[in-house]
This record gives structure tokens, sequence and C-alpha cells, in this order.
């Protein structure tokens, strides 16, 4: 589906309009038409309010739709309600069997034209590669009425959509498909295209890094684990992405039921995040240097698993006691991250599906974000804001380190039934040194039951945006 900007009305099968709340309708050429059933029907341009009438080749388009994108509020709110709304056309265009969609909205800064390629390209999203019967999807073109010079910002919306997209698909993909194998070479694949290099460690050259963490929760898998870093050069210091990368999760020993197993595909969400924000990171070119990095393994129970009582030395020297092996991503994660640490980033932030206890807390939308680092958060929440991804700053209370203190070990991998994500994020912080660093627990909106808005059931590419955005501000300072 081509997404373009145009300057002039085009003849399109249908024409989306983006009404305020409250707002004067727009003169469409069809007299008093519009305003009448806009009455008749009670349209007032209120949030994902749509109004269709058949235009009988009185203009150009032969459908129109009338899309309420609510009440202005602020900036950030405005770009969400754009993506939305376009989401919203495309959605009404496949529908209709259309062809070709137009879409007239009532901003169009450059900011505002990339939400709508954004919400576009999003919309049209869909994973049915392993249905005998799919849909057909006619949509071929979208056009963006704007002037031609925002067209570079139409293209870095429609760049993002693609990683997000791409994310969304790793995602969704059976754990049979995706092995960590699998997700080395599409990190690879990845990064070929992009000009990028990628460098794929095996479980030798992960022994020989004294990750013991991380082979340990591999070691009950017969697939191989794979240590990736993915690099995009630039001057100055880095700064580091880490994704966790648990390509199935059952738990290990200490093993879940069947159907706390059913979405743990899902489980390597963090790293399809950070390959597919690497790809948008190869577009924009920022000054200073990117890195990528993720440990891909199963976790699986066998005769060679690791077992709860195990004490095991992670890269950096921490040694831990394991006393649940279903918290096995904080115990790879701790070996990338000290592993990440180690080139000095200027900062560091880590994306991962690392506990339900999150979902208890903000709900199954909302990203949860840990920080070390103040002005580091602040970076965060402000990029995620302006993305369209709900995020919400969680404490790091030291008075909590007792919960996960060993009487044998320095730490212990679980710290109790309360306080869930915050006790995996303060074993995380151990890791890290005094690097600025902030952990994303992207458990709940990573994968989701049911279609919201432009996030289609599944995989959501949560945390991509997000990532593209702060890299993006970072290199604009």
């Amino acid at each position: 589906m081509d997404v373009s900007v145009v300057s002039r009305e085009p003849r399109a099968d249908l024409l989306a309009v983006l009404v305020r709340e409250g707002a004067k309708l727009p003169d469409l050429g069809l007299g008093d038409l519009v305003d009448r059933v806009a009455r008749e029907e009670e349209f007032k341009g209120a949030e994902n309010a749509v109004l269709s009438l058949h235009t009988h080749g009185k203009i150009a388009a032969q459908r129109l739709a009338l899309i309420g994108i609510g009440r202005e509020k602020d900036a950030e709110r405005t770009l969400e309600q754009l993506r939305n709304a376009a989401s919203r056309a495309v959605k009404l265009a496949k529908a209709a069997g259309a062809k070709t969609l137009a879409i007239s909205s009532p901003v169009t800064g450059d900011r505002q034209v990339q939400a709508l390629a954004e919400g576009a390209s999003l919309g049209a999203y869909v994973f049915d590669r392993y249905k005998k019967e799919k849909k057909p999807f006619k949509l071929q073109r979208v056009q963006i009425l704007a002037d031609k010079s925002l067209t570079k910002s139409a293209r870095l919306g429609v760049e993002i959509a693609a990683a997000v997209n791409l994310a969304r698909d790793l995602v969704n993909e059976p754990a049979g498909k995706v092995t960590p194998r699998a997700l080395a070479d599409e990190a690879r694949k990845m990064a070929r295209a992009a000009g990028l290099r990628c460098d794929v460690l095996s479980r030798a050259q992960i022994k020989k890094l004294g990750m013991n963490l991380f082979l340990a929760v591999s070691q009950g898998s017969a697939q191989e684990p794979q240590l990736v870093r993915i690099s995009y050069d630039g001057r100055g210091r880095p700064v580091a992405l880490v994704g966790k990368a648990i390509t199935f999760d059952s738990g290990g020993l200490s093993i879940k039921t069947a159907q706390g197993m059913e979405d743990m595909k899902a489980d390597m969400a963090g790293a399809a995040a950070v390959i597919a924000a690497m790809k948008v990171v190869a577009f924009l070119k920022p000054p200073f240097p990117v890195r990528a990095y993720f440990g891909a393994c199963e976790n699986l129970p066998s005769g060679t698993a690791y077992k709860p009582g195990d004490v095991i030395a992670g890269k950096n020297g921490t040694s831990v006691e394991v006393l649940n092996t279903d918290a096995e991503g904080r115990l790879v994660l701790a070996d990338v991250l000290s592993w990440a640490v180690e080139e000095t980033p200027a900062a560091v932030v880590d994306l991962a599906t690392l506990t339900a206890a999150i979902l208890v807390a903000l709900g199954p939308w909302i990203t949860g974000l840990f920080s070390n680092h103040d002005a580091l958060a602040t970076e965060m929440l402000s990029a995620a804001k302006a993305a369209g991804e709900p995020i919400w700053r969680m404490p790091l209370p030291p008075e909590m380190e007792e919960l996960i203190r060993s009487p044998i070990a320095d730490l212990k991998n679980t710290g109790g039934r309360y306080g869930g994500a915050i006790n995996a994020a303060l074993f995380l912080q151990h890791f890290v040194g005094k690097t600025p660093w902030a952990h994303l627990d992207i458990a709940g909106p990573a994968s989701v039951d049911k279609e919201r808005g432009y996030n289609p059931r599944g995989g959501t590419g949560a945390g991509v945006r997000m990532l593209i955005e702060w890299i993006r501000r970072r290199a604009q300072a």
C-alpha cells in the first residue's frame, strides 16, 4: 500500500474527512446534504464517530466518510487522534473494497502528517499468513491532502509503521518458527538490508564471555542460544537498546499452567522491538552510535534444565540463587545488560515482557517505566507521550532491596508475591552499575487479546515508536 502526500483533492474511491468535535463541517461540494445527514445521525465529530454516505458522482470521490477526532487538547493528544482516525479510514476503505483513499485533516504540520501516515500504515496491518481463506485487501493507495513539502514527514511515518509491523510479525509467528536461531537470522536480515553490522555469538562464545545466567536458562532446550549485537556507528558514546528474547517460555521446571503458556511465543517482544527500532535508526542516521543487544533462548523443562535452588554467578560476578525458574527473563537480561554497559553507553534502555505483576499494577495497555536516572526517565516519558504509547513511571525503593537478598548468594531471582514488577527491576539494577538506565516492562501492551484502535489483536509492536522518538529527540538535542 502506497502512502503519499498530494496538494489537491484526488479522484478517490473514498474521501475521509477528519472533523474536530463541535467544529463547522467543511464545504465538500455536496450542498447542504452533509449538514443535514450529520444532524439526522447526530454526528458532532466526537472521537471515533463515523458518518458515511455515497456521493452519487457529485464530487470526485465515490464515497465520503466523516471521522470524528474529538476536541483539541494538547499537541501529543492531537497526534494520537490523527493516528486513530487514519487507521479507521483505512479500515473503512477496506470494508468498502476501495482501491484508493484520500484523507483530509484540519491540521497538517510535519508531525501531524507523520502521524497520519503512521496510522494509515498501522491500520492496514493484518497477520493472516496461516489462514487458508484470506480476506482480500484491495486498497493500493492512500493520499494525504497536505502541502507537498511534507512528503518526507509522511515517509518517516511509513518507515516507523513498517518497523512496528515487523515487530508485530515476529511476535505473532509461532514459537516453532521463531526459534533463537531464527530470531538471530531476522536480526541479520534487517541489518543487512539497512546497512548495519550484526554480530551473532554461539554458545561457546557466550560461555567465554562468562554469561552463566543466560546459559543456565537456555540449557533445558535443544535449541542453541544466540547472543546478538546490532551496531549503528557514529561519533561519541553510544546509546544501548536491550530486548528480552525468550522465544518460548514454559516456565522451566517451575512450569506454567497450560493457559499460562498460550501467549508465551510473545516473550521475545522486547527483542522484536529493538530489532525493528534499529531499522529506523539506520533511516534517521543520528550522529551518535546506537547498539541493540539481545540474548535469545527457550526456557523449557528437561533433564538438563536448571533447577530451583541453583546458585549461579552472572557476567559481572554477582551470584544469584534461583528460587523460581519462571523468573528467567531477568537472568538473561542481567548478563546482556552487563555486556551492554561494558561499552560505557551514555544510556541503556531495556524492553521486556518481564512480569505479570505489571499488568496487576497498570492494566493491559500501559508500559511500566523504571529508571535510576531522573533525566532519562523524563526523556522516556516525553518520547512515549509523543509516540502515543501509554507509560507510567514506577518506583525503585531501596528499602525493597531486602526482598531480593539471598541468605546464600548476593541476590535471589524473585522477591515474593508483592511488588513483583518492582522486585524484578531492582534485580536488573544490580547489573547496570552507574550507567543511566531505563527499564520498560511491556508485559501488558506487547500482545493484546482484542483489536484496539490501530493495534490489532496479537502483537502490537509495543515500544518501537517510543524508542524511535527518544532517539530522534536525542539526535536533535
